[in-house]
């Protein structure tokens, strides 16, 4: 045997926190929260990035159909390069609890770090894919963040938004070369801190 303690992530006045964001060159670092009700489960949560478009957005409505409390919030580009992305990150994550209603009693947050708050909290390594709670918060910020791309596709034709989500794909980085630097590209980020370096 070999038994592994898991701790019980299912109360009802626990939220679980994830990002969604931090790697790509354009657009906000997104943030979500979600208190889970026990008496209307949600089975499939598990880590966004391991589920389909397709499924992230069938789940995502349930998620807000049947959570006792739910949230979105960002950190804004302006706000990236001013703080850097691991605060903007925090900052998001904080504002995402803050505005869930009711507020929670505990917060487990993916990752192996904390905001600094005085929420009673913890940090889970691994957690979108052990808390289900903080999965369901993965899958909120990604569909959020996701379509918020594709939206910044159409006001900014040609970088392929809708495509990479504003990674640095090769061909996101070929495009920032042609066209330049969007208002909504990270200028703290060295690959476009270096485009307008060049004179």
């Amino acid at each position: 045997m070999n038994d592994v303690f898991e701790p019980d992530y299912s109360g009802s006045d626990i939220a679980g926190v994830d990002e969604v964001g931090r790697g790509p060159l354009a657009g906000e670092v997104v943030a979500a929260a979600v208190i889970l009700d026990p008496q209307r489960p949600i089975e499939g949560l598990r880590d966004s990035k391991k589920l389909s478009a397709k499924r992230r957005e069938a789940l995502a409505i349930l998620i807000r159909e049947r959570a006792l409390a739910w949230s979105i919030t960002s950190a804004t580009v302006a706000e990236i390069d001013e703080l850097n992305i691991l605060q903007a990150s925090m900052l998001a994550m904080h504002r995402a609890v803050q505005a869930l209603e009711p507020q929670p009693g505990y917060v487990l947050v993916d990752g192996n770090r904390l905001p600094r708050w005085d929420y009673p909290s913890a940090p889970v390594v691994g957690g979108d894919d052990r808390v289900p709670a903080i999965a369901a918060a993965s899958i909120l910020a990604k569909v959020h963040r996701d379509n918020a791309l594709v939206e910044l596709d159409s006001i900014y034709p040609g970088y392929g938004f809708a495509a990479h989500k504003g990674y640095p794909t090769a061909a996101h980085l070929k495009a920032l070369q042609t066209l330049g630097v969007t208002p909504v590209h990270r200028r703290s980020f060295a690959p476009v801190k270096k485009l307008l370096s060049i004179p």
